[in-house]
């Protein structure tokens, strides 16, 4: 499995749950319609990992990369924050998980 799959994995996971927060938000049905629309791309993208990998190191990557990329588009989309040096430095720890999952 290509870091490349797990990447678009967790973007697909980030659409699909930024579009619930908008619908769970304004009850708009489009917000709902495109994130059904993204999970249905988290699956059809998680099938194709799982072709490639186990079960382990696939939801090992995909939860580390989805962590990483969805803090950084909360970061820079919705402007929220961490609260505290702990919340980074654990950051850095699951930063440096993936990379030893892909060394």
């Amino acid at each position: 499995m290509s870091f490349y799959n797990v990447f678009l994995l967790s973007l697909a996971e980030i659409f699909g749950d930024f579009q619930l927060e908008n619908y769970a938000n304004t009850n708009s049905l489009v917000s709902f319609s495109n994130g059904i629309l993204g999970y249905a791309g988290v699956v059809y993208i998680l099938i194709k990992s799982l072709r490639q990998r186990n079960v382990l190191f696939v939801n090992a990557s995909w939860d580390g990369m989805s962590a990483v990329l969805e803090t950084l588009a909360a970061i820079i989309f919705l402007g929220e924050t961490l609260k505290s040096t702990y919340e980074y430095i654990g950051l850095v720890l699951i930063i440096s998980g993936l990379f030893f999952l892909y060394k």
